[in-house]
Formats: structure tokens, C-alpha cells, sequence
């Protein structure tokens, strides 16, 4: 072997690489563990009172902060370079979310506001209509949004020209004289940087959410960013970091007693209407209330809302009417007579100032429940309503304080005053220069200092002015966050936003401000959110299947291939060191998924050494010398190893470009383990056999147990192909029956929200599913994951309603039901069921554009798998034959993958789902049958050069009997790798395990009955046969020369 020299140098270099990457893994975790230990113990000192949960939040909170603290402190001394605990925690290697626990999240930039943003007139019905439609042709379509919108542009208006909707006054580019193909130029253009400065303002505002080397990944092409936040345990606060626009708006504001007496009749006209005793053809001509009429109210004039809405619970105490009625009945009645009002909890009194008397004004109108939000918005949208308000009155929520929020779950509505004819606020936030988390002087809450430049200095200065003792309304992103009355004229550009804020909030709120407003708003399409519990039992269901799946393949060396099965131990475990190492020298993410890869690349790795191994066992059997039977071992496997090895990087290689989310961490990988797999087993192993045989010793390849194993074999494959043609010919039938008997979608191509609940008792799916039926309108999927206790719920239930409060709501329904059923201990409350990872281990949400962008993706990804290889094999073996054997035999184990994934999905005891997890393990499977294949077409060609005088069959069922061990060796290990997988690697990977366990078993089939067999169907001119020897052809050159 040429270059030993070279080939020791790099291998030595990557250990010591390897061992020094993950030797700060192995620091980062000790120097943790002792400072865990450390404030743990001063947490229960400082406050023994707490236990469980709370102590556990306790020491997690002081612990973070802890170690933020010693983040410049030396922890990893080396004598030539010193490495602070911040530094050795960046080059640790990454645990993904799901095993450590976080969050997920895959966002799309709606590119739709940003057109309209683009056009001069936002509000034409052509230009919104085509925006509808290319947001209905997303779904189906891989162009660009720009194009699409093009398409429906010109579809609903063929002779239209962009230009009178895109250019502007004053437009150095552009002309109402350009093009169509001009004016989409600069839009596409526009987009995509739209797009890139999206994704870099999400990047600032997370880089300064305090997380520990998040992944963050732009699909500029799809306008989708990728973000995965390990260890966060606040989704809420994620949530509202990642699609906050950050539009800062400062609006005056109505005073609630100017518009209590509207609220009253807005009430008395809707209840008339909804009576049947209005006719609403005169409400939507009726005079709108005038806006200087309000503002004339008189001011002795001071009934509020709140004593309006009194007269309804002191009524119910001497109406005897309602004595006797439930409080469901109770509140029909009210819903009845005040369809508006019984929405409105009050709240707010109005006050006098006790100097002056003066009415002090409040532009908070009243509390309202969350869940009513949505039907206030319709009544307060209907004309016989909005006509009596104000035309420049508009309605938002706000934020309640803190307790209120998370206890009684209420908002606050806020009247707004708009600028006549203008839908924008005097001052935005375009003029703020800096913000910053403080503490307000007077009352010492935590609050956002904020900086203004010239122009919004003088602004605000003149607004304030305008409105000394009037609360000015400071909105962010159509939120009230607070509402102050200054006091006086404000000059210098400064203000503060106060609230009932924590700390955290305030920061965020400071972070948000600072980096500034999205250019195109970003919206969550995709949502995955793990606890730290399921996480845990992840990275050990993980860690054992590789230990086990290790010890298992290492003593089936030993015993199948004696003194040998050292060489492929060695160069397992460089393998195995080396591919961590490298993920770790990447700063690649260590998934789940990731394990699985490492689990697989187990039995992958020994499959190089297993071939050649196998072809060294069978010179020797010829009569040739331990050293001629070892060169021509490693000679002649060469070619179907690199066959084998490119033909699963093909597809490991789509799987990375189409996969999201975890299944790029097996993708990656499986990609290095790959590579280093080659390296490995064919140059590593190799050295250490040379080394070995230059010292006059060698390695025994045979044991009594292989001596004689697969000896025997003469079996008639050809002969029997016609049965095997029946049997694909069934798996075609199944195959196909299985696309109409249906399948059961993951969360991820059906859309919906999916939620892993872990119960105090054990239940039947069908019972759950039932009980939640009448929560979630239609029957969710229900499904146990592991113990019988634990299940996993997806609904569809207002997926695709847009409003932040939907998760929570369906939360709360979740929480109801199984609390209903006795699921749920009847102590635990509805807070901590909601907001807690006690119960609710992982969620996971899928909007359904992003499902159906994943299902084209999955779809894309196969037939590129199975493209991309029959060209391989066309290339490779020259003849078209070949590749038509290929895709027959692929086509089949896909069939068969489909059928039992199908029919079986009823019937096994855990769950069969079609998501990203299948997809890749078929793709996977894809890759890893071409193994065999490719091992009996090059055996194949091999006997049709040595053997001219043969028949076909006999040539086809010796190759395929000669390298009957060898297609079932390799089939072996990374079967019993995957079954190792399947028992011990938990519910993350079970799905994926089957599928792979499937799949290896047809594979094999397939190569056996199936590709090699049709060859003689499809020869019927006898091209294969057609072969040089060119190893004959070598010889005689020699001889001739």
C-alpha cells in the first residue's frame, strides 16, 4: 500500500484532534455538575420552605445566572493556551433540543406585507385578490412568491401593468413606462434582501435571548429560517421574541366616560339587531357619533363604564327572576339582553382629581377574558356597532398586570384616537435611537428607557404638549403596553414605556426595540417544544442502543472472523471517535436523530471491512498466499465499497437539502460517518494489516463457527425468478392498495398541534379520543408512545386560526378533558398543566402551508434518490440493464415499506407514522440496498469477463451465490444494529428503527430475487455478457512486451 506514512500522520492527527474537541465536553460537564452541586445547596440553605418543582425552578434560575457569572473564570488549562468556561462551552459538542430539551421552530417571512408595503396603493382589490391567490399557490408550487404573485397578477389581469401599482414618485429605478419583467426584477430583489435582513435582525434579537449556541439556519429560496433554541424552558417568551415585528406606534388616546354612553348604545342597537327588531339596512346609514360631540361631553358628566356595567350584578340581587337560575342560565340572559357589555368585565372607575375635580382620564375601557377576544372583534366589526363610535376611534387590547394575565387569563381594551384620515400615529418608531431595560423612579418597577432622535424629539415634545394629563397610548405590534398621562411638555427625546413587567420582560422588550422592526414580518409555520424529562430519557434510550448495538457487533467479529475481527473492532472505534470528534470541531448539533446515525454508522462501518473480509476469505479458499489473498482481497472489494458508500451519501446528501429540524442532525451525520467509514475501513484497516503481516505474522479470517457457513449454498435463484416476479408482483398490488387504505401522518406533513402528555393512569387511545372529542369538535389522533400512561394527541383544532392566545386555548381544552376523565389528578391546576413540562413532555405545531411544503419536499427527495442512482449505476456498470434491475428492486422495497406502514399501523402496538423520520429512513434504505445490489452486478460482470463460455443463469446464480455471505453478513450487522435501536433507543427513533429494519430486510430480498434475477429477462440480445478481462488483457501486454 503507497502513502503509509501519510496515512499514519493523518490518523494520528485526527485522534488527537478528536480527543482534544471532546475533551472540553468532558470538562464543561464536571466543572457543571460541581457548581450545580454548589447551588443547590445554598438554595436549600437560603430557603429550606421550598420543595419539588419549586425547589427545582429555584436552583435552575440561580444555577443560570451562577454560571453567567463565571463565565471569564479558567476552567481547562492546557499550559500553552487557558480556555474560560465561556470559551470551553463554545467548542463543547451541541445536544440537540430533544436531548437536552427546547424548542423548534421553523418560521416563514410573509412576503405579502411586504408587497403591499412595496405598492402604492396597499388597499387595491387586484393587487390583494393575487396576493390571496399566490398565497393558495405556495402550497403547491416551488417558485418564488414574487413569481407566483406574477402568475396571479396576470391571470386575473392580462393586460394590466405593474408599473401603476409599483412605482412611485420619485423613483430613481423605475418608470410607469417599465416592464412587467423591469418592475418583478426590483421586487424579487427587494424580497430577497427583505428576506436577509429579517434573518439578521431574528439573529441580534437571539443572540441576545441568552442561549447557548443556538442553530439558526435561511432557506432564502423558501424565505423559511430555521431556529432551534436547546434548553429554553419559556416557549411563550420565544414566541413573542421571534414574530414581534417591533412596530413602535405612540397613540392619543379616548377617555372612557367620552365613550361610555356609546358603549351603552352600541349595545342597545346590537341587541335589537340580533333581536330581529332592527332593520340593518338603516344601521349601516345611521349618522356616525361626531368626534367633537364626544369630546363636548359634559363633565359633570362622569358615569364610567364600570358603574354602567354595575347595574347588571346589582340588579341580579333583587331580580328575582334570575334567583333561581344556574350560572350558565345567568349568563345566556346576560349574553341576550347585552350581547356587547356582558363581554366587559369593568374594572376601571372614573376618577376626579380632588383638587380640581376634574375628571382624570383613563383609556382603558375594561377588562375582558381572553378567550372573548374574538367574538368582541366581530360584534365591534359589525356597522350597526362601529357606527356609534367616533370614525376616528379605533379599539386595541392590552396588557394586564402580570397576576391578572396568568390567573384570570384577561386582557385589557383600550380606546384609541386615529388621526383624521390617516391610519398611522404621529410618531412611530421609526425616531427611536436606543432603549434600554431600567427601573422607574417613582415606583421602582422594572421599565424601557427610550432614546429618540431629532425628529421624533421634536414630535414627541409636541405631543405630549398637545395632551398634559391625556394618556398616550405606546402600542408594539397593535399591543397596548402601557399608557401614561404625561404631566407635562417632555423635551430631549426621552421616555420610558412602564408596565407590569418582570425583569425578563422588560430586557426583551429593551432587545426588541433596539434591534429594530422586521422589514418583512416572520410568522411560526412550525413549532416542536421538548421538556427537559423526555429529553433525558432520550439521550439514555440513545446512549444504551449505541453501547449495546457496540458490544454485539464488536464480539460478532471476534466470533465470525477470529484474529480479524480486531481489525474491524480498531477500526470501528476510530470511526466512532473520529465522527463524533469531527461533529464536535463543527460545532454540530448532536441530535436524537444524530444517535441514530451513530447507531447505524455501527453496522455500516463494519460492512467495508465484512466485504473485503469476505473477499480475502475466498482467495485463500483459490490456494493463494495470506499476502496475494489480502492484495487481491482489497483490490478487487474496492470498487462495490465505493459503490455502496457513494450510493447511501447520495442520498444522505438530499436527505440534508430537503430535511428540517432534527432530521438534518442524521443527515450530517451519517454524511461524515460515511466518509470516515471509507477512510476507516479500507486505508486505516489496511495499514494495521501490513504492519501486521511485515512482522511475518497475519490475521486468521475463518472460525469453526464461519468455516463452513454459507458453503453449501447452490441455490437456483433464476430458476426460481418466476415465483419472485409473483411476490413483487403482490408487493406492487399492496404497494399501491396502500395509497387509498391511507396512512397516519406525523404532525409534520398532516398539520395540526401534537402534544406528548404523560397521565397518572393508564388508558385505551379510544377512550381519550372520545372524551376529547367534544373539546376539539372533530376525533384527534391518539396514540400511546412507551408506557401505557403516556400518549400523544394531534388535533387540527384551529390550526389555522392566526391569534397568539390559540395555543394556550388548546391547552386549556386538553387540560379540561382529561381532567374530566380522571387522567389528570384533580389538584393539579390548569396553570401548571399549561405552562409546566410536568405533564405536557413535548408539543409540537405544523401550520398547513409548511406540511404541505414538507410532504413536496419528502416526495422531491425520492424520486431524486432514485434518479440520481439509476444514473450512478448507468455510469457505473455501462449498461442500461443494470440500472432498470436497480430501480425494480428499489421500487420494491418502497412498496413494501408502504404496505406495512399501511396496513400494519392498526395492528402493532406502537406507532406507524409517515414523517420525516420515515422519510429518511427510506432514503436511508434507498442508499444502503444499493449495497448488495451493487456487490452481485459487480460479481456478476466479474464471472461474464472470467467464465465466456457460461450461460447466463449459471453466471447470475454463481455471483449470487458466491456473495451469499457477504449479502447476508452486511445485512446482518445493521440489522441487528437497528432491532438494538428499535428495543432500547425510545420513542424518538422506534418509527425510524422499523422503517430501517423493513427496509434492510427487502433490500436484501430484493437483491437477491429481484435486481440481479430480471437481468436475464431484460438481456434478451445477451449485451451483458459482453465483457473484457482486463486484467487477461494486462497479462498478455506483459507477455508481448
Amino acid at each position: 500500500m503507497q502513502l503509509k506514512g501519510l496515512i499514519k500522520l493523518f490518523t494520528l492527527a485526527l485522534i488527537l484532534i478528536s480527543l482534544f474537541q471532546l475533551s472540553f465536553t468532558f470538562v464543561v460537564n464536571n466543572y457543571e455538575k460541581k457548581q450545580a452541586s454548589k447551588v443547590a445547596l445554598l438554595v436549600k440553605q437560603e430557603s429550606p420552605e421550598l420543595k419539588d418543582d419549586a425547589l427545582k425552578l429555584a436552583i435552575d434560575d440561580k444555577l443560570r445566572f451562577h454560571l453567567d457569572s463565571l463565565s471569564s473564570q479558567v476552567i481547562y488549562n492546557l499550559g500553552f493556551k487557558k480556555y474560560s468556561y465561556q470559551q470551553a462551552k463554545e467548542n463543547e459538542l451541541n445536544l440537540g433540543l430533544d436531548l437536552q430539551g427546547g424548542m423548534n421552530v421553523v418560521l416563514e417571512v410573509s412576503l405579502d406585507e411586504l408587497v403591499r408595503n412595496m405598492s402604492n396603493n396597499p388597499k387595491d382589490p387586484a393587487l390583494n385578490a393575487a396576493l390571496s391567490e399566490a398565497n393558495t399557490m405556495k402550497a403547491n408550487s416551488q417558485a418564488d412568491f414574487i413569481t407566483l404573485f406574477a402568475t396571479a397578477y396576470a391571470k386575473q389581469n392580462p393586460n394590466a401593468k405593474l408599473s401603476s401599482l409599483f412605482v412611485k414618485v420619485g423613483d430613481k429605478d423605475l418608470n410607469f413606462n417599465s416592464s412587467n419583467e423591469d418592475i418583478l426584477k426590483k421586487m424579487k430583489a427587494e424580497s430577497k434582501d427583505a428576506i436577509n435582513r429579517t434573518y439578521r435582525v431574528l439573529l441580534t434579537r437571539i443572540d441576545k435571548f441568552g442561549v447557548a449556541q443556538p442553530n439558526v439556519n435561511l432557506d432564502i429560496e423558501r424565505g423559511i429560517i430555521s431556529v432551534e433554541l436547546a434548553g429554553v424552558n419559556n416557549p411563550e417568551r420565544v414566541r413573542n421574541i421571534l414574530q414581534s415585528t417591533a412596530k413602535l406606534e405612540f397613540w392619543e388616546t379616548y377617555s372612557q366616560h367620552e365613550i361610555a354612553q356609546n358603549i351603552v348604545k352600541a349595545d342597545e342597537e346590537l341587541r335589537l339587531m340580533l333581536a330581529g327588531k332592527k332593520d340593518t339596512s338603516l344601521a349601516n346609514i345611521a349618522t356616525n357619533a361626531d368626534t367633537n360631540n364626544v369630546a363636548s361631553t359634559n363633565k359633570s358628566d362622569t358615569a364610567s363604564l364600570s358603574s354602567l356595567l354595575g347595574t347588571k350584578t346589582d340588579t341580579s340581587k333583587t331580580d328575582t327572576s334570575t334567583a333561581n337560575m344556574s350560572d350558565e342560565e345567568k349568563m345566556a340572559k346576560a349574553r341576550k339582553e347585552n350581547p356587547l357589555r356582558s363581554f366587559l368585565l369593568g374594572g376601571f372607575d372614573v376618577r376626579q382629581n380632588p383638587k380640581t375635580g376634574e375628571v382624570i382620564n383613563t383609556p382603558q375601557v375594561s377588562y375582558v377574558y381572553i378567550r372573548d377576544t374574538a367574538q368582541i372583534n366581530r360584534y365591534l366589526a359589525m356597522d350597526v356597532v362601529k357606527n356609534q363610535f367616533p370614525k376616528d376611534l379605533k379599539f386595541l387590547y392590552g396588557m394586564a398586570d402580570k397576576e391578572l394575565r396568568e390567573k384570570e387569563k384577561v386582557c385589557i381594551l383600550y380606546a384609541i384616537k386615529k388621526r383624521p384620515g390617516v391610519d398611522e400615529p404621529k410618531l412611530g418608531g421609526d425616531h427611536i435611537t436606543d432603549t434600554r431595560q431600567d427601573y422607574d423612579r417613582v415606583t421602582g418597577q422594572p421599565d424601557v428607557q427610550m432614546t429618540m432622535d431629532n425628529i421624533g424629539a421634536r414630535t414627541w415634545e409636541k405631543l405630549t404638549g398637545d395632551n398634559v394629563g391625556k394618556p398616550i397610548a405606546i402600542v408594539l405590534d397593535n399591543l397596548v403596553y402601557s399608557a401614561p398621562a404625561p404631566s407635562e411638555r417632555i423635551s430631549g427625546g426621552s421616555s420610558n414605556i412602564t408596565g407590569s413587567f418582570s425583569v425578563e420582560e422588560a430586557k426583551d422588550l429593551a432587545n426588541i426595540l433596539k434591534t429594530g422592526k422586521l422589514p418583512a414580518p416572520a410568522k411560526i409555520v412550525q413549532e416542536q417544544v421538548v421538556g427537559p424529562t423526555l429529553g433525558k430519557e432520550a439521550v439514555n434510550g440513545g446512549l444504551l442502543s449505541f453501547v449495546i448495538s457496540f458490544l454485539v457487533i464488536f464480539i460478532l467479529m471476534l466470533v465470525y472472523y477470529n484474529t480479524a475481527g480486531w481489525v474491524a473492532n480498531i477500526a470501528l472505534i476510530l470511526n466512532l471517535l473520529f465522527t463524533i470528534g469531527v461533529l464536535a470541531a463543527l460545532h454540530a448539533t448532536l441530535t436524537a436523530a444524530g444517535i441514530a446515525g451513530l447507531v447505524l454508522t455501527i453496522g455500516m462501518a463494519v460492512d467495508t471491512n465484512v466485504i473485503i473480509f469476505e473477499r480475502i476469505k475466498e482467495e485463500l479458499k483459490l490456494g493463494k498466499s495470506h499476502e496475494n489473498a489480502v492484495n487481491e482481497g482489497y483490490r478487487r472489494s474496492l470498487n462495490p465499497v465505493l459503490d455502496g458508500h457513494i450510493t447511501v451519501l447520495m442520498t444522505a446528501i438530499i436527505l440534508f437539502i430537503f430535511g428540517l429540524g432534527p432530521v438534518l442532525g442524521f443527515a450530517t451525520t451519517q454524511i461524515i460517518g460515511i466518509l470516515l467509514s471509507l477512510f476507516c475501513g479500507i486505508l486505516v484497516s489496511r495499514l494495521i494489516t501490513d504492519m501486521r503481516m511485515k512482522k511475518g505474522k497475519h490475521f486468521n479470517y475463518f472460525t469453526k463457527f464461519s468455516d463452513k457457513l454459507f458453503q453449501s449454498f447452490h441455490f437456483h435463484f433464476i430458476e426460481w425468478r418466476k415465483k419472485a416476479y409473483a411476490i413483487s408482483v403482490v408487493v406492487l398490488i399492496l404497494g399501491i392498495a396502500s395509497l387509498f387504505y391511507g396512512f397516519d401522518y406525523g404532525v409534520e406533513f398532516a398539520g395540526g398541534r401534537s402534544y406528548t402528555v404523560r397521565m397518572e393512569k393508564s388508558a385505551k387511545t379510544a377512550d381519550i379520543r372520545t372524551l376529547l372529542k367534544d373539546k376539539f369538535v372533530e376525533f384527534p389522533i391518539v396514540k400511546t408512545i412507551g408506557n401505557a400512561n403516556q400518549v400523544n394527541i394531534t388535533t387540527a383544532y384551529k390550526i389555522k386560526d392566526p391569534s397568539k392566545d390559540v395555543e394556550n386555548e388548546v391547552r386549556v381544552k386538553l387540560y379540561e378533558g382529561l381532567k374530566t376523565g380522571g387522567y389528570i389528578n384533580a389538584n393539579v391546576t390548569e396553570n401548571e398543566f399549561v405552562t409546566t413540562n410536568k405533564y405536557i413532555m413535548s408539543s409540537q405545531t405544523v401550520l398547513p402551508t409548511i406540511s404541505d411544503d414538507l410532504k413536496k419536499g419528502a416526495i422531491w427527495a425520492a424520486i431524486w434518490s432514485l434518479i440520481i442512482i439509476s444514473a450512478y449505476i448507468f455510469i457505473r456498470f455501462r449498461k442500461w440493464q443494470y440500472s432498470v434491475g436497480t430501480l425494480v428492486a428499489l421500487l420494491h422495497d418502497i412498496f413494501v415499506t408502504l404496505a406495512v406502514f399501511s396496513f400494519l399501523r392498526r395492528v402493532v402496538p406502537f406507532a406507524l407514522e409517515i414523517d420525516q423520520h420515515f422519510i429518511a429512513a427510506v432514503l436511508t434504505v434507498i442508499g444502503f440496498s444499493m449495497n448488495d445490489t451493487v456487490i452481485v452486478f459487480d460479481r456478476i460482470r466479474e464471472y461474464f469477463r472470467k467464465r465466456p463460455g457460461h450461460s447466463k443463469t449459471e453466471i447470475i446464480n454463481a455471483a449470487i451465490n458466491d456473495t451469499l455471505s457477504r449479502t447476508i453478513m452486511t445485512s446482518l450487522t445493521v440489522f441487528i444494529t437497528l432491532l438494538v435501536l428499535f428495543l432500547f433507543g425510545g420513542e424518538v427513533t422506534k418509527g425510524f428503527a422499523f422503517a430501517m429494519m423493513i427496509g434492510v430486510f427487502t433490500g436484501t430480498y430484493s437483491s437477491i430475487f429481484v435486481a440481479a434475477p430480471i437481468l436475464i429477462d431484460l438481456d434478451k440480445q445477451d449485451k451483458l455478457s459482453n465483457e473484457i478481462d482486463k486484467d487477461l488483457h494486462i497479462e498478455e501486454l506483459k507477455k508481448m512486451a
